[in-house]
C-alpha cells in the first residue's frame, strides 16, 4: 500500500503538468485560431496518430531497436576504453585525444560519410549512435574508476589480490554511481544519434517519418513523430533510473529519491 502511494505521489505532479500543458496548447490554438500548418491542436495530433497507428508504431519500433543496439555497443566499448585508460597511463593521452577529436566533429557532417561507407541500412545509424553516446560513458566511467580510495587499492595489493580482482571487486562497484550518470546521458544521446542517421539516409524510423511529413507540409504528422520521440526519450531515461535503483540501492543519490 505504501509503495503504491509513493508511486502515485511521484507521477501525479508530472501527469497534472502534462495535462495542463496540453489544455493550454489546445486553448491557445483554438482561441487564437492558429493555422494547423503552423501549430496543430493536440486533438488534431491525436486524430492523425489514430489514422495510421501501425505505421507510426512500426517506425518508432525501428528507431527504438537501433537506439538500443547503439547504446549497448557504446556501453561495451566505452567501459572497455575507460578500463584501458585507467590501467595504462602510457596510452591514456592518445585515447583521450582521439575521443575528444571525434567528439568535436559534428555528427551531422559525419552521417553522409557513414552512409557512403555502410549504405542506407541500420549500420550507419548504429555507428552514429555509438559515436554520440560513447564519450559520456568513457568520461564518467573513468571518473568513477579513479574515485576509489587509494587505501582500499593498497590494502587489496597487500592482500595479493590480482588486477582483475581489484577491477571487478573494488573499482567497478565504486564506479557504478558515476557510470550510471554517464549512462543516463548516453541513452538520450544514442536516441539523438539514431535520428541524425535516419535524417541522412533511411526508408524507415521516426527520422524518416519526420522528413516525410516535412516534405508534405503535414504538420500534424510531424508532431505525432515528435511526441513519440519525447515519450520514447522519457521512457528510456526512466528505465535507466530504474536500473540504477536496482544496481546501487545503497547510494545516496538513490536513497534520497
Amino acid at each position: 500500500m505504501r509503495k503504491t502511494s509513493n508511486i502515485f505521489s511521484r507521477f501525479l505532479p508530472v501527469t497534472l503538468t502534462l495535462l495542463i500543458a496540453v489544455l493550454l496548447w489546445e486553448g491557445a490554438v483554438r482561441g487564437f485560431q492558429i493555422s494547423p500548418i503552423l501549430l496543430p491542436a493536440p486533438t488534431a495530433v491525436w486524430h492523425e496518430f489514430w489514422r495510421m497507428p501501425g505505421w507510426y508504431l512500426h517506425n518508432a519500433g525501428i528507431t527504438l531497436l537501433i537506439t538500443f543496439i547503439g547504446f549497448l555497443l557504446a556501453v561495451l566499448f566505452g567501459v572497455m576504453l575507460a578500463v584501458i585508460i585507467v590501467s595504462s597511463k602510457r596510452i591514456e593521452r592518445p585515447i583521450f585525444s582521439l575521443l575528444v577529436a571525434l567528439n568535436s566533429i559534428p555528427k551531422v557532417a559525419l552521417a553522409p560519410l557513414f552512409v557512403v561507407w555502410m549504405g542506407t541500412g541500420p549500420e550507419p545509424k548504429i555507428a552514429i549512435a555509438i559515436m554520440l553516446a560513447i564519450f559520456a560513458i568513457v568520461i564518467d566511467t573513468v571518473l568513477g574508476l579513479r574515485s576509489v580510495d587509494p587505501d582500499m587499492i593498497n590494502l587489496a595489493k597487500v592482500s595479493k589480490a590480482s588486477r582483475w580482482q581489484i577491477l571487478t571487486k573494488i573499482r567497478l562497484p565504486c564506479a557504478l554511481p558515476s557510470m550510471f550518470a554517464g549512462l543516463k546521458v548516453a541513452m538520450s544521446l544514442a536516441l539523438i544519434g539514431t535520428i541524425i542517421g535516419e535524417f541522412v539516409g533511411s526508408s524507415s524510423g521516426l527520422g524518416y517519418a519526420i522528413l516525410t511529413a516535412q516534405g508534405q507540409f503535414d504538420t500534424p504528422s510531424l508532431f505525432v513523430s515528435l511526441v513519440l520521440l519525447i515519450a520514447m526519450g522519457c521512457i528510456l531515461f526512466s528505465l535507466m533510473e530504474r536500473l540504477e535503483r536496482i544496481a546501487i540501492p545503497w547510494h545516496t543519490s538513490v536513497r534520497s529519491h
